[in-house]
């Protein structure tokens, strides 16, 4: 029986397996509508319409005025955009070294046959679940000057505390140790799940071939602890330039702009002096820092990211 020529043999199955793909993808979208429909309402279509608006001339009462990409050459040409990006750089390069290396020591120590690991585990883990208000508050007390708890501790050995959130040179160092405290539990437990998946054997080995301690962590824990260590870095760089909530509520930008981050910066350009479309353009200058930071990470993360 004649079934058609080659070409129309070949018609008819690009038209099936086109409906097959059709099909294929109606169902994934389904399956997925849960997670893209709030994805799309509630972070894509904010984005697309943040551009817009970074266009524009707005105090959010009055309509909008097209401006162009005269935002992004006036907050370019701002000296206190470039001080915010300072004080974010500055926070980050306290903050990361800091909530990294007493994660990894917590880790390391929570990783032994330790007597209530278990407690300690939660313990520490405990700030990560709680309110950033509520941390940041607690720490304001803790670093008062007049009568927080660390100083008051402090001139029990004969020191004079410093002025902590009150002074322009302690104010970024207060914000850097109560957010290295509230994410230290995060940062352990994936170093901690890192740990445990390390192979017994190798640490065997290397004792076997007459490894030191220090020999067997820089040889043998570091390296293969490195896509957990990728991961907690690209985390923290990212929670890192976002930082706003504990700068907030501990010194609100101040003593004398000392701590102004980026975030705050938006905030205040849209809240307190209505220049909109100026916080919308700052808004997406830090999404491109942050990209860009990020890119750099996963392409060099091949040169020292061990996966074996």
């Amino acid at each position: 029986m004649n079934r058609g020529t080659p070409v129309r043999r070949r018609h008819r199955n690009t038209l099936r397996h086109g409906g097959n793909r059709l099909r294929y993808a109606g169902v994934v979208a389904l399956f997925l509508a849960p997670s893209l429909i709030p994805l799309t309402l509630f972070t894509l279509v904010p984005m697309v319409s943040s551009l817009w608006v970074a266009l524009h001339d707005w105090n959010l009462i009055t309509p909008m005025e097209f401006v162009g990409l005269a935002n992004f050459r006036e907050l370019l040409a701002d000296g206190d955009t470039w001080a915010a990006f300072g004080h974010t750089l500055g926070y980050i390069a306290g903050y990361l070294p800091l909530v990294y290396l007493l994660g990894l020591g917590a880790a390391l120590a929570l990783n032994t046959a330790l007597r209530g690991r278990n407690v300690f585990r939660a313990a520490y883990f405990l700030p990560v679940v709680t309110s950033w208000v509520v941390v940041a508050l607690l720490w304001r007390w803790l670093l008062s000057p007049s009568n927080g708890l660390v100083n008051h501790l402090l001139g029990l050995v004969g020191i004079d505390g410093p002025g902590w959130w009150t002074d322009p040179t302690w104010a970024m160092p207060s914000v850097i140790l109560a957010s290295a405290w509230k994410d230290l539990g995060f940062v352990m437990i994936i170093l901690l799940a890192g740990l445990q998946a390390i192979p017994g054997e190798l640490y065997d080995a290397a004792r076997v071939d007459g490894a030191s301690a220090w020999q067997r962590f820089r040889h043998v824990t570091l390296p293969l602890l490195s896509p957990s260590t990728f991961f907690v870095v690209v985390i923290s760089l990212i929670n890192g330039f976002q930082v706003f909530d504990q700068v907030y509520v501990m010194t609100g930008g101040g003593p004398a702009g000392s701590t102004e981050v980026v975030v705050q910066q938006i905030y205040d350009l849209t809240f307190r002096y209505g220049r909109a479309g100026d916080a919308s353009a700052l808004s997406w200058l830090l999404f491109v820092v942050v990209l860009v930071v990020t890119v750099v990470q996963v392409r060099g993360q091949r040169r020292w990211v061990t996966y074996a």
